[in-house]
């Protein structure tokens, strides 16, 4: 049995598979973060109110869906199908771990919570340099491209430590280039929204349209992995590859523009308030 995920030399099949390894990864993010929460609960002096309540509801769930995605991203079929048959299953991993997986469980970790894990693991002064918007954009594209080379597909794909090698850096790289945006911790978030939405664009619109460019535009198959897979009903390396270059320049732009456009009509509402709440102090002094 495998732990993880690896490239096979067998045609596809439907036929389950059980990934022991990536249960275990998703029970290893999940469990302590219930638990952290229960203790944090009981150790609470007095109860919360209604809207504190379902604010931290809300932010259990958003972790919970978080893990989930990351478990989808990682088990049977589409982590097997990414390993080793097709260069789109790989790419839409990648697309579910940064966009989707990193975003929510960032916005799943409560500000306490983040506070002691930093101080424990004594990593604060290193994330607050690290969360700075152009070392994070810079980390996580450099681990973007190092990831989709195909020495590093061809090498690591090969076997289960070098897949989870790969699938662990992706959530890594995505959770840190979200920590601008939103991070639980305010003095690592950017503070005006026109950096923020700069940052977005720069980070994840603009720079992987580059190597998205490269898979969609090649003339041949970049990945021996995936060229000489067992054929997926038929569908050829060239065509696949394509596909996992288009995959990556569209498949995040409705979660980038949608976070921008949520951004500028935040930025917006503030601006209003702030603008009527000027008006009524000038008021009230004549």
């Amino acid at each position: 049995m495998r732990f993880w995920c690896s490239a096979l030399e067998e045609p596809w099949s439907w036929s389950w598979r059980a990934y022991p390894g990536v249960w275990a990864a998703a029970l290893a993010i999940a469990v302590p973060y219930l638990v952290a929460r229960r203790r944090a609960r009981a150790m609470r002096p007095q109860p919360l109110d209604a809207a504190e309540t379902a604010a931290q509801r809300r932010q259990m769930w958003f972790f919970l869906a978080g893990v989930a995605a990351f478990w989808v991203a990682s088990d049977w079929p589409l982590g097997v199908l990414g390993a080793g048959y097709l260069a789109s299953a790989h790419m839409a991993q990648f697309m579910l771990y940064t966009l989707v997986a990193a975003p929510l469980l960032v916005l799943g970790i409560p500000e306490p919570m983040a506070r002691r894990i930093l101080a424990r693991l004594r990593l604060y002064r290193f994330m607050t340099r690290l969360t700075k918007p152009v070392a994070a954009g810079l980390v996580f594209n450099g681990c973007l491209v190092a990831t989709h080379s195909p020495w590093a597909v061809d090498t690591l794909r090969a076997n289960q430590f070098g897949s989870f090698v790969i699938d662990a850096v992706w959530l890594a790289s995505g959770v840190l280039v979200w920590l601008p945006i939103c991070s639980p911790l305010s003095e690592h978030r950017l503070r005006a929204y026109p950096g923020k939405m700069v940052y977005l664009f720069l980070a994840l619109g603009v720079v992987p349209a580059v190597p998205a460019g490269f898979l969609t535009f090649a003339g041949f198959p970049l990945y021996a992995t995936y060229e000489l897979a067992p054929r997926f009903y038929g569908l050829d390396a060239a065509t696949d590859q394509q596909m996992a270059g288009l995959i990556m320049k569209l498949g995040g732009i409705p979660i980038v523009w949608g976070t921008i456009i949520a951004m500028m009509m935040r930025w917006a509402d503030e601006s209003k308030e702030a603008g009527s709440a000027s008006q009524s102090t000038m008021t009230s002094a004549q």
